[in-house]
C-alpha cells in the first residue's frame, strides 16, 4: 500500500526545489553553458531529484521521531468496496 506524504515533506520539498533550481541555474551560468530548453530541463531534472530526495529524508525523519504512519489501504474486491460504500449510505 502507500503512505500518504506529510505536510513538512510538501512544504519542505517545494522549498528546495525553488533553492536547488536557483543554485543549479546561477552554477550553470558560471560554467558558460548556454540557456536554452536543454539546460531549463536540465535544470529542473536536478530541481526535481533533490526536491524529491529532500521529501524521503523528511518523512524517514517524522517515522523515526513518531513511529510508522498509517498506510491507506484499497478494498481487495468490488463486494468489499460495496459493503464499505453501503456503509456510509445509512
Amino acid at each position: 500500500m502507500f503512505a500518504l506524504p506529510s505536510m513538512w515533506n510538501l512544504v519542505i520539498s517545494t522549498i528546495v526545489f525553488f533553492i536547488a533550481a536557483w543554485y543549479f541555474h546561477r552554477y550553470l551560468e558560471e560554467q558558460g553553458i548556454p540557456k536554452g530548453m536543454a539546460r531549463g530541463f536540465l535544470v529542473f531534472v536536478l530541481a526535481s531529484v533533490v526536491s524529491w530526495g529532500s521529501g524521503d529524508v523528511v518523512d524517514w525523519i517524522q517515522e523515526k521521531i513518531e513511529g510508522p504512519q498509517a498506510t491507506a489501504q484499497a478494498p481487495d474486491d468490488a463486494t468489499q468496496l460495496l459493503k464499505v460504500l453501503g456503509q456510509f449510505q445509512k
